[in-house]
């Protein structure tokens, strides 16, 4: 028999989902045969796998230690992708707020936000070891809880990405997120004179094997999804507008392409910009990668999180 305890990061999951991630290698069927056969108990109790589980919680699992150790996580691997989680710097990334249920973090520019590939290291990864580092997040809390990275940046985009360090902080997150009272605000270097605040909106339409996207007034396909962008003035040059930008929907590619629909392209974005005028402030300013940066967030009940405007954006003032 083996028995655990319910803690944070458990509390508010089905008891199923939790039993899943003891016994990742077992069927749901198997899980549910358990549960009937009273194999898997919660308090002392037979289970439907359906509660949901409170802090404290007693769950027993009544199988052989072969059995336990066929259908469970095995102990080394998880040991090992814990210590190298451990092992890593946060390179570049900077936590700039904190609590017991989220984080915020600075991403640089060349990092991307989440995995693409089994063997690519995150943001996600590097605020992982930075937690192991800081003693919030143990071997045993790992094996049944992961915290997360919510939001993702395009890889050449800076700025604010917020984790899930609980269940509950995750689980908030992703549901503000999805719901859109997490209001999101970028600053934008973008070619031309941008003289109004203004509300656009239209449609977006992926098209995955270019890895871009195109705007359009009316929907071009059953995919198309409608976006709103809201951008206003902060600074203008003769040639350049320093653009704070809400975004509304949040699309992939979508401030970058949506700009760039109206004649305002990000300065030193190849994908949608104009070769032409990146080069030039490539030459002239250094600037290797667009101008876009994810500076703030403000939550329902008013808190806010802001970053700092990177220097290459103060360059171009």
């Amino acid at each position: 028999m083996k028995e655990f305890i319910a803690g944070k990061n458990e509390a508010g999951q089905r008891f199923d989902k939790y039993l899943k991630k003891i016994l990742p290698n077992a069927s749901t069927g198997f899980i549910y045969k358990m549960l009937r056969k009273k194999n898997f108990t919660l308090n002392g109790k037979k289970a439907a796998g359906t509660e949901i589980l409170k802090n404290q919680d007693v769950i027993k699992i009544f199988l052989s230690d072969d059995t336990f150790e066929k259908f469970s996580v095995d102990e080394e691997t998880l040991k090992k992708n814990f210590n190298f989680l451990a092992s890593l710097k946060l390179n570049g990334l900077k936590v700039i707020y904190e609590d017991e249920d989220i984080l915020a973090a600075s991403k640089p520019i060349n990092m991307l936000s989440q995995k693409a590939d089994p063997d690519d290291i995150s943001a996600n990864e590097r605020l992982l070891g930075y937690l192991i580092g800081i003693g919030a997040l143990t071997l045993d809390e790992y094996k049944n809880f992961k915290p997360s990275v919510c939001n993702r940046l395009d890889r050449n985009t800076s700025g604010i990405i917020l984790m899930g360090k609980s269940l509950s902080g995750l689980q908030k997150l992703s549901e503000d997120l999805r719901e859109r009272t997490i209001k999101k605000y970028y600053m934008a270097w973008v070619c031309g004179d941008v003289s109004d605040e203004m509300l656009i909106e239209g449609y977006l339409t992926k098209d995955a094997a270019a890895n871009k996207v195109l705007i359009s007034d009316d929907p071009i396909s059953a995919v198309s999804a409608h976006i709103k962008t809201e951008y206003r003035p902060v600074k203008k040059l003769s040639d350049r507008t320093l653009l704070e930008v809400h975004l509304i929907t949040g699309k992939s590619h979508q401030i970058r392409a949506h700009l760039a629909s109206i004649g305002h392209p990000i300065i030193g974005d190849y994908k949608y910009g104009d070769r032409k005028i990146n080069d030039k402030y490539k030459e002239q300013y250094g600037i290797k990668s667009q101008l876009l940066h994810a500076q703030r967030v403000v939550f329902e009940d008013g808190m806010e999180i802001k970053d700092e405007i990177p220097d290459v954006f103060k360059k171009l003032m």
